[in-house]
């Protein structure tokens, strides 16, 4: 047996073919090839894939919501170690071999440095001799190690770059952080229940939607209320612009006349075939303004309203108030601004309250409480009394001045003075005859002295009145040969005031004279006047021509600077009021609308300053400026007694 069988523990005739000599010995189950197919290259190609690596590893993303497959890393680390070696030809290694005094780096550079003829002439020496030659290269060269050790090095801002030190970045320990808040207070609390206190809950619980759905409803209605403006704001937009920034550049060409720019037209549908009959601003919202709606002519009477409107929003009013007759006049209360008085056509007087809900007014008169026979045409209120009950007046055409106290629920009234043709009646008098009572038309009260009032009459006389003398007139003008529309105090000079009639004339008065200062013949019956609030000098009147008329007495005394038709011929306008703060007025027309216009820079200019001057400003200003247009007409009157 041969060695092989022995070595594999096989019997002869297994397979394997005995060799006496050098032979190939081949596997019992080898597989017989062909000559091409032992020929044919067969090509392996390595790759860099883990075939240990999961491939199905599918993560869930919180962004997209959804499960997503992952990238596998392929790289395996088997082993990774970070060494301390620098390199000997780089700068920190050759400092590092100079401080650590191997010469060795010495020798050699000065062998390579030295000329060939010294390297003749100097023969080898042993390893102790090195420091001699090491000293001659280092007086020969400036550049050798010796010369680039005594040479001060730049310091290093890293201290620790060095071979033989290694640094190791810790990782913090993670601590963990919590707090405790105190205990909320406790308490015990033990009760019966019975059948009553369980339906009462039940009420409770049932009326608390109520509330919350009337809360919501107020709030959708603030919220539509600014959405409204908005939307009006972007559609009037262009005439927003022009009531704050627009100046009529032409002004300059025409001095001194003025134009009136159309903004706002204000018009409520619901109100139609009634005339503007009363007009007020707000004193505390400036963009706030009342209409009294009616009708002047006495055979068309019916109902009528009381519109709250505002700049901010011309589509429709704020506030609306239906009355079964015309409202002929009202008042804004200068510091209880929600509250208004109204005076009708069928001699009712009334309060509204604008913060309550409600149609109706919360003070009115009726025939047990002294409200007047005729239509009431001026509603003025004035300041409170002893017991600080707020109160208003009131003229009438059957020729009472009423006092009107608001008091708890009712209206409690004084009748101040009696008008009649030929001076005044007594209270006593009531069975006077009918002939003699003149019909009030309009009145206003002094700006300073409480007492003192005007009153004009539909004979077109002005008496002046006082509060607490009702015996008699303290004197009266003979002011026009027709009824009276308008008496109004300038609101600086404290004695003039300024009147306006049927007969075409706007008259100024001093009140300490019987005969007027001013007459301005304005060729159409004269509705309404009104002073300006900037200029003691400036006042507007509107004519049933559909005019506007707005005079300066400082820059024209006979004539108007500025006279432009705001409707159609075929409208007459009613009423004039002045914005309190911005330069705008509304007009308003016997078709029911309201007209806003802006006045342009001519129309409201201020007196120049002279060089180095300061213009000075106040009311005594304005006074001064009308004292002396008055005192230009007073000297020739003197001059002649």
């Amino acid at each position: 047996m041969s060695t092989v069988q022995k070595l594999s523990g096989m019997k002869p005739g297994d397979g394997l073919i005995e060799s006496h000599g050098k032979g190939l010995i081949k596997p019992a189950g080898q597989v017989e090839l062909s000559e091409t197919a032992l020929q044919e290259e067969i090509t392996r190609i390595l790759t860099t894939n883990n075939p240990h690596a999961p491939q199905n590893i599918v993560r869930y993303s919180f962004k997209d919501r959804s499960y997503k497959t992952c990238i596998v890393d392929q790289m395996a680390v088997l082993f990774e170690m970070e060494g301390s070696l620098v390199h000997e030809d780089s700068d920190e290694g050759r400092r590092l071999r100079a401080r650590g005094g191997l010469c060795e780096e010495a020798a050699t550079v000065d062998t390579e440095t030295e000329p060939d003829e010294e390297k003749t002439e100097t023969p080898a020496t042993p390893a102790e001799d090195g420091g001699e030659v090491e000293e001659v290269g280092e007086e020969d060269r400036p550049d050798s190690v010796a010369s680039k050790i005594d040479r001060k090095e730049p310091k290093q801002t890293n201290q620790f770059n060095f071979s033989e030190r290694a640094s190791q970045t810790l990782n913090n320990p993670q601590r963990d952080r919590s707090c405790q808040t105190e205990p909320p207070p406790r308490c015990t609390f033990s009760a019966t229940a019975s059948q009553w206190e369980i339906y009462d809950a039940y009420v409770e619980e049932l009326q608390q939607p109520e509330k919350s759905q009337s809360d919501d409803a107020t709030k959708l209605k603030k919220a539509a209320k600014i959405l409204e403006r908005m939307v009006h704001q972007n559609i009037f937009d262009d005439i927003a612009q022009d009531f704050k920034y627009f100046e009529d550049p032409s002004d300059e060409f025409r001095d001194p006349e003025g134009t009136l720019l159309p903004l706002w037209k204000f018009h409520y549908d619901k109100a139609k075939r009634l005339s503007v009959t009363a007009l007020c601003w707000n004193n505390k919202y400036q963009d706030l303004f009342a209409v009294g709606m009616g009708s002047y002519d006495f055979r068309k009477q019916g109902h009528g309203m009381l519109l709250i409107y505002t700049l901010k929003n011309s589509w429709f009013p704020e506030h609306v108030y239906p009355t079964t007759s015309g409202a002929m006049c009202l008042d804004i209360h200068k510091e209880c601004s929600y509250l208004v008085a109204v005076g009708f056509h069928n001699g009712c007087v009334a309060v509204y309250n604008l913060k309550q809900e409600g149609t109706e007014p919360v003070f009115k008169s009726t025939a047990k409480t002294g409200e007047h026979t005729d239509p009431v045409w001026q509603v003025r209120w004035q300041k409170d009394d002893m017991d600080n009950n707020h109160n208003f007046y009131s003229v009438s055409a059957d020729g009472r001045v009423v006092s009107w106290t608001l008091v708890k629920t009712e209206l409690v009234f004084t009748d101040i003075i009696r008008l009649s043709m030929n001076g005044t009646i007594s209270e006593g008098l009531e069975h006077a005859p009918q002939s003699s009572i003149a019909c009030g038309t309009a009145f206003d009260f002094h700006q300073q002295i409480d007492y003192l009032f005007l009153v004009g009459t539909e004979d077109g006389k002005i008496h002046k009145c006082s509060k607490t003398y009702s015996s008699q007139f303290l004197e009266t003008f003979d002011a026009h040969n027709m009824a009276v529309h308008a008496v109004k105090w300038n609101h600086f000079h404290p004695k003039v005031f300024i009147s306006c009639s049927s007969d075409y004339t706007v008259k100024i008065w001093d009140h300490t004279i019987n005969t007027p200062m001013f007459t301005f013949d304005l060729s159409a019956a004269v509705a309404d006047v009104s002073w300006s609030p900037y200029s003691s000098t400036v006042f507007a009147a509107v004519t049933t021509d559909g005019r506007v008329h707005v005079f300066d007495l400082s820059v024209n005394k006979y004539e108007a600077i500025c006279q432009q038709a705001v409707v159609s011929k075929k409208t007459q306008l009613t009423h004039v009021e002045f914005n309190p703060i911005y330069p705008i007025i509304i007009v308003g027309d016997n078709r029911g609308y309201v007209n806003s216009l802006k006045l342009s820079p001519n129309l409201r200019k201020k007196p120049k300053a002279k060089k180095g001057q300061e213009l000075p400003e106040g009311p005594e200003v304005e006074v001064a400026k009308m004292e002396k247009l008055l005192s230009l007409l007073r000297e020739p009157e003197q001059s002649t007694f």
